[in-house]
């Protein structure tokens, strides 16, 4: 096999809270023990729902947020272990789209300054004429036009405050893009317009894709593998089609059944899981999701499941319903 573009072992993340009379310091699990691979030129949706630590996991790859421990390797390079100068020139491959299109622009500066900033820093164009062919040329890429240049992020839609949030990330030529929920904000005929155009890019740049979203909808639109994440850790993984037509974790097949559909012939019974996701400051023992799971038995309660593989590379963490 080839070696994958981006290998992520045992990244952990635990935030340090305090609080109480006493101020006494307590650990957030925000990430906990996840390991997932991503070849070039794909796309993994990272699935799960808010707080589940799908955002930090994407930060923590990019060293936007460090990591507690684990290990980060991208393009054979242990990125975890770089000073910040090979950082810097590392983040050419790696860039960012963010959920936000309303907070995550500079409203003091142009849309111009604001997808050339990195040409700048990176040293990407000699002089000022290169350096507006260059973000022209990414504002047309993205279906906006060059009289765009000198307006601000104010006068935009939301729709077009993310293409230049594409273009900003696409300014320094990356091999990866995590996209952090790029489409959650913004209307349903909008999301579409975003997922053709990354799927676009991503044909003619051959861009690797980390998705991270909490509506499967989208997710199966655009990846070609997903991954599901409960709690900090990764419960299943597998080859989408393979997830969506025979899901093995009891927490996939609860987001699944959720999933609304007018198509009698593919409709399933809602599985509604009973109280509310357990705080990461103190999360259950054995497995995360045996306080919610209508199949947990005892063994759940204290062991936690291994994330074994099985057929096709179906990886599931589950006492009950094993990888096939």
């Amino acid at each position: 096999m080839t070696e994958p573009l981006l290998r992520v072992q045992n990244l952990v993340k635990n935030f340090i809270v305090t609080g109480g009379v006493f101020s006494h310091e307590e650990r957030v699990h925000a990430v906990n023990d996840v390991s997932l691979e991503l070849g070039a030129g794909e796309t993994l949706g990272l699935v799960g729902e808010s707080g589940c630590g799908k955002s930090t996991t994407g930060r923590c790859i990019l060293r936007l947020i460090e990591p507690t421990s684990g290990e980060v390797w991208f393009k054979g390079t242990n990125v975890t272990a770089l000073d910040k100068a090979a950082l810097r020139a590392l983040r050419r491959d790696m860039q960012i789209i963010f959920q936000d299109p309303y907070a995550s622009l500079d409203p003091r500066m142009t849309v111009g300054a604001i997808i050339g900033e990195a040409l700048i820093i990176h040293r990407l164009a000699s002089n000022r004429r290169e350096f507006a062919q260059r973000v022209v040329e990414l504002l047309e890429r993205v279906g906006l036009s060059a009289d765009h240049m000198r307006r601000y992020p104010h006068e935009f839609s939301g729709g077009q405050r993310q293409r230049i949030g594409i273009a900003r990330a696409l300014a320094v030529s990356p091999r990866l893009i995590v996209c952090d929920e790029p489409v959650s904000a913004l209307d349903v005929s909008i999301q579409a317009q975003i997922i053709n155009l990354l799927q676009d890019l991503q044909e003619q740049l051959h861009l690797t894709y980390l998705f991270i979203a909490h509506d499967l909808r989208v997710v199966e639109h655009i990846s070609q593998r997903v991954a599901i994440m409960y709690l900090g850790k990764i419960v299943e993984i597998a080859d989408r089609n393979e997830i969506y037509a025979n899901p093995r974790h009891p927490y996939t097949r609860a987001l699944l059944s959720a999933i609304p559909t007018i198509d009698a012939a593919t409709r399933t019974e809602r599985i509604k899981l009973p109280g509310e996701v357990p705080s990461a400051l103190n999360p259950p023992s054995g497995c995360s999701f045996h306080p919610r799971c209508p199949y947990a038995k005892d063994i759940c309660k204290t062991t936690e499941p291994a994330l074994l593989s099985g057929r096709g590379g179906h990886t599931v963490a589950c006492h009950v319903f094993p990888a096939p």
